[in-house]
């Protein structure tokens, strides 16, 4: 059988489409689960806390004899790529967007590892614990590297307020008008995180998708967090820094030319 591969759209896309679909294929920790669905969340558990592997490291993780990690090994790899069972055909977590291939030295076999749906989706359905949640982010840094690649610096200034990042695994704070306060842009600066990303609904890079997470997880904190915690640890990495002072330019621009063209259209209604 081909690979399949699904490429990542934006934030919205995750939020309205692969979310939702993932947690009704492969469920939630709440939920009573299959034995398909268990066979998933162990899956991915094993590469949100140990990183990119092949189908082989991560079934040794969990098997002892050989004749198990065999067995083991062709479960998981029946889970990322897909397979066809009694005439149907059941999406693999690579189809869905969860799981990624991995880079690297070249090797014989592929390696795997989750996609940033993936690592949002974990965090969403199955509640990692801090340590887990600690363990994932100096895995994944070179992924999201303004946010996992800082996550020690961060978590000393922030503490535990540097987990709010499971509030946007749970697709919450973009483009919500409920959150509207008056005396902070939030609601104005999460709606131009999505107008700038959303030609890319359907497919965007990672490297991208990776931008638009660290801008609404700085936007969060700056806004409805910690912020004068976040703005010391900004004091430190000017780079971080200067990266989040351009997009606040970017969304002030966009909204004084959107409040000129409404002063231009004024007139067709006068």
């Amino acid at each position: 059988m081909t690979e399949k591969y699904s490429p990542q759209g934006n934030l919205m896309a995750y939020k309205i489409y692969t979310r939702p679909t993932a947690r009704r294929i492969y469920g939630y920790a709440s939920k009573r689960r299959t034995k398909h669905q268990k066979n998933i969340q162990n899956m991915l558990q094993i590469l949100f806390v140990n990183g990119q592997g092949t189908t082989w490291d991560m079934a040794r993780t969990c098997r002892s004899k050989t004749d198990h990690v065999r067995e083991q090994e062709k479960i998981f790899r029946r889970l990322i790529k897909g397979r066809y069972d009694r005439g149907r055909y059941s999406n693999g977590a690579m189809e869905m967007g969860l799981v990624a291939v991995g880079k690297g030295p070249k090797k014989q076999y592929a390696t795997y590892r989750l996609s940033l749906y993936g690592i949002l989706y974990y965090m969403d359905a199955f509640d990692p614990t801090q340590k887990e949640t600690d363990a994932m982010a100096s895995k994944y840094a070179h992924v999201l590297p303004k946010v996992f690649g800082r996550w020690g610096v961060l978590k000393e200034m922030l503490g535990e307020d540097v987990y709010n990042i499971r509030i946007l695994a749970k697709g919450l704070y973009l483009n919500n008008i409920n959150m509207a306060r008056a005396d902070v842009p939030l609601y104005e600066l999460m709606s131009y995180i999505h107008i700038k990303y959303r030609r890319n609904f359907e497919a965007m890079s990672e490297e991208d998708l990776a931008e638009q997470i660290s801008y609404w997880f700085y936007t969060f904190l700056l806004y409805e967090g910690r912020g004068d915690r976040l703005k010391k640890a900004l004091a430190q990495d000017t780079g971080i820094r200067d990266w989040y002072a351009d997009f606040f330019i970017q969304a002030s621009r966009y909204y004084e030319q959107r409040l000129l063209a409404l002063r231009h259209s004024k007139g067709m209604i006068s």
